[in-house]
């Protein structure tokens, strides 16, 4: 079995690290305004009288967020196709994505729809709020998933528009997005006095003509509904493809859900600390998803022209930028995370409890930037198999393990450096279980064996 080569690390030219920001900066501007969607309906409906209203949007924003989180895998799946088929200049290939890619979108987005009163009695049976926020909350979710066809549409505009390596097109559907949210909540919340259902409704009709600029981008890409050719067998790669990698996305963010759900054991002081440090994981991600990205897009076209010494080149060149990344973001938490806490609470017990956890934050961009650098590589490669079971391997072989230890072993003032550890132990996993993979598959066989394993 062939390895992969050890070669001494290529600079590369000037022109190929503005490539890579070509991809990448775009991006980090769209996840830095992505979060708007749900903050300017917070920010709007937060100066109305009653609280209850800023309660109902906040919480039901977080339930869709959480959805359509967990939908990312079209976006993934849709950009390894994409960039593979860029690469290969395949235009009938590109478009057999974005067709069968459609049908999921839409497939899985009036899915969402049909059951969201069992998604809403799911999150309450979880959640169990008061009576009068259910019932706010509620009429946020049960509105705002009207629009899931649409958003889960945009997930795959997204991946094709970085497959094609457009990521500035990207961007502006992003700054669209936010547009319309904020000029339909100005409308319908302020001015007709809507309330919980305006904020909704603002951001359906934001999702809604996003998708219908978004397909307006990629016309060339979609042919007319009368020459759609559904391909079985391809439909079936491309779902299990998708399987993959929203296994893959479930077991990351119950991993992440553990660290504020099960620190209520330790007392609101520390779930409230744990939940102000997880900012520094938004922080982190700001900049290395942007690096990311241009990987997958990268390394997806070089694929597609089975260019192997290619891939090697933009590997380096990449994993160069991230690790300079993540250098940058620890020095940046060692002098200013303390600053950083205080700016996001004033409050004198969380503060203190946070600072005893920052070191964990310190070193945490070391560890984990290996995890969002292979997980380009591998959407790039189109290795959605092997990024479920390197996941499983890290999520049930090391953050469950480490966690339950730690938790019998430390002292209960103690307990929650064992979260931090299991977190910081199963970004290095995934990781380093990513890294073996390729080592032991080789390079090569990966790029000519498949289109996607």
């Amino acid at each position: 079995m062939k390895r992969i080569n050890k070669l001494p690390f290529n600079f590369g030219k000037r022109a190929d690290h503005r490539t890579i920001f070509a991809i990448a900066l775009p991006m980090i501007i769209s996840n830095i305004a992505a979060p708007l969607l749900g903050l300017v309906d917070t920010a709007i409906i937060g100066h109305l009288p009653q609280s209850i209203y800023l309660s109902a949007v906040a919480l039901g924003a977080m339930i869709v967020s959480f959805i359509y989180l967990l939908a990312i895998f079209l976006r993934m799946t849709t950009t390894a196709e994409i960039a593979h088929a860029f690469g290969a200049k395949n235009h009938a290939a590109a478009q057999q994505v974005v067709v069968h890619g459609m049908v999921l979108a839409v497939g899985i987005g009036l899915l969402l729809l049909l059951v969201t009163p069992w998604i809403i009695d799911f999150s309450w049976w979880v959640i169990n709020p008061s009576p009068d926020l259910q019932r706010y909350a509620s009429q946020y979710i049960g509105i705002r998933l009207w629009a899931a066809p649409a958003a889960l549409i945009n997930l795959l505009v997204l991946g094709t528009l970085l497959g094609r390596q457009q990521s500035r097109a990207a961007m502006a559907l992003v700054i669209f997005t936010n547009a319309v949210n904020v000029i339909a909540d100005v409308v319908l919340i302020l001015g007709l006095g809507m309330n919980v259902a305006g904020a909704a409704w603002a951001s359906v009709l934001a999702e809604v003509s996003t998708a219908l600029l978004g397909l307006w981008l990629i016309r060339d890409v979609l042919p007319a509904p009368h020459l759609w050719r559904i391909t079985p067998s391809y439909l079936k790669r491309f779902a299990a493809m998708n399987r993959d990698v929203f296994i893959r996305s479930l077991l990351l963010q119950l991993c992440m859900a553990t660290m504020t759900g099960y620190a209520a054991r330790f007392g609101t002081v520390v779930v409230a600390a744990n939940a102000v440090l997880m900012q520094f994981l938004l922080l982190i991600s700001l900049g290395l998803d942007g690096i990311a990205y241009a990987v997958e897009a990268l390394l997806g076209a070089a694929r597609g022209r089975k260019d192997t010494a290619k891939i090697r080149y933009w590997m380096h060149l990449t994993l160069f930028w991230s690790m300079l990344f993540a250098l940058v973001y620890s020095l940046i938490f060692f002098v200013l995370g303390d600053w950083i806490i205080r700016m996001l609470t004033d409050l004198p017990d969380v503060i203190s409890v946070a600072q005893r956890y920052l070191p964990w934050l310190i070193v945490l961009p070391l560890l984990g930037h290996w995890s969002y650098y292979y997980d380009g590589v591998f959407i790039g490669l189109g290795l959605t198999h092997a990024m479920r079971n390197t996941m499983a391997v890290s999520a049930i072989g090391v953050f469950v393990p480490v966690w339950l230890l730690s938790q019998w072993w430390l002292p209960n003032e103690n307990a929650n450096h064992g979260l931090w550890l299991a977190l910081s132990l199963f970004l290095l996993a995934r990781g380093c279980s990513q890294w073996v993979y390729l080592r032991q598959r080789g390079l090569t066989s990966l790029v000519q064996d498949h289109p996607s394993e």
